[in-house]
């Protein structure tokens, strides 16, 4: 088996079927799919039984104590032995050709040095494609260049990682906390490994009304010790400007929020100018924030 299909969830017992669907509908099946459930309280378990039982692939369950996509997503990965890992949630589905695309693409540079995954695009259900194409098709690049650097960040694309690099790059995870952005160990992982960006779609996301990526900004609040080690990752000197700015400005914002104080944060930023620079418009931000939430 050659790639697994992981899929975190929590509470998706009635979207998880079209995702289902979608693996049946592949053009080939020489793949795994690999839930991990991350507590749910409805059916998603028995739905995931009934699939088992009329799927023509190999379908594993993992049931764990709630702790946040992140950790179903660590679960998930020290439990894969396949090459190829392709994270897919439970809401979103995949092309007909989505598998044969990817096992096609490696067949093409799985020799290449230095490469981590590659990176397909994401569409929503209209078709419309989700951020920019690459430039060029068949880029090798990494993460941060393709996508920080690029000015794409806000989008989301459909990646493919070798499982062993995710190993190697663990999500952290923090007490009591149950949200981090994922990008935080993708922009680690650029840091050692490039990926292949290649234009063509093979993932159809949408985003729900009670999903992680609808209640971001809530999500982090609570999370904030994740967050301020995420902008951290930002605030380095391979990331654009722009970014790195607002790294020290989500610095100050979530280290205040996880009750550090202005000196401990300073005395802790590797880039002290800007974590300076960002004290008052941060201190500014966050009040903001809170009057909102």
């Amino acid at each position: 088996m050659r790639i697994t299909v992981l899929t975190p969830t929590y509470n998706r017992g009635g979207s998880i079927q079209k995702l289902y669907t979608s693996l049946d509908n592949q053009s080939i099946k020489d793949f795994e799919w690999l839930i991990v459930d991350d507590g749910s309280l409805d059916d998603t378990a028995q739905v995931v039984r009934k699939v088992q039982k009329s799927a023509d692939f190999r379908i594993r369950y993992i049931y764990k104590e709630n702790g946040g996509k992140h950790t179903a997503l660590n679960e998930g990965i020290k439990n894969i032995e396949s090459d190829l890992t392709f994270i897919v949630d439970s809401d979103d589905w995949l092309k007909p050709n989505a598998i044969e695309t990817v096992l096609r693409y490696y067949g093409k540079f799985w020799d290449r040095n230095g490469l981590c995954g590659y990176s397909f695009l994401r569409v929503f259900p209209d078709g419309k494609i989700n951020g920019k194409e690459f430039e060029p098709n068949e880029w090798v690049a990494s993460y941060i260049e393709a996508r920080i650097n690029s000015d794409d960040t806000m989008a989301d694309k459909a990646e493919v990682f070798y499982t062993h690099c995710l190993k190697e790059f663990p999500f952290p995870e923090y007490s009591g906390e149950k949200f981090l952005g994922e990008d935080i160990v993708w922009i680690r992982m650029a840091r050692k490994y490039n990926m292949i960006h290649i234009n063509e779609a093979i993932y159809v996301g949408d985003y729900q009304s009670d999903g992680l990526t609808k209640n971001k900004r809530a999500n982090n609040i609570k999370s904030p010790v994740g967050c301020m080690h995420r902008a951290e990752e930002f605030m380095k000197k391979d990331i654009n400007p722009k970014y790195r700015i607002k790294g020290g400005l989500q610095y100050i914002i979530y280290g205040l929020c996880a009750d550090y104080t202005i000196t401990e944060l300073l005395r802790n930023s590797k880039n002290k100018l800007l974590t300076f620079v960002c004290i008052v418009p941060g201190k500014v931000l966050k009040a903001r924030w809170s009057r909102k939430l």
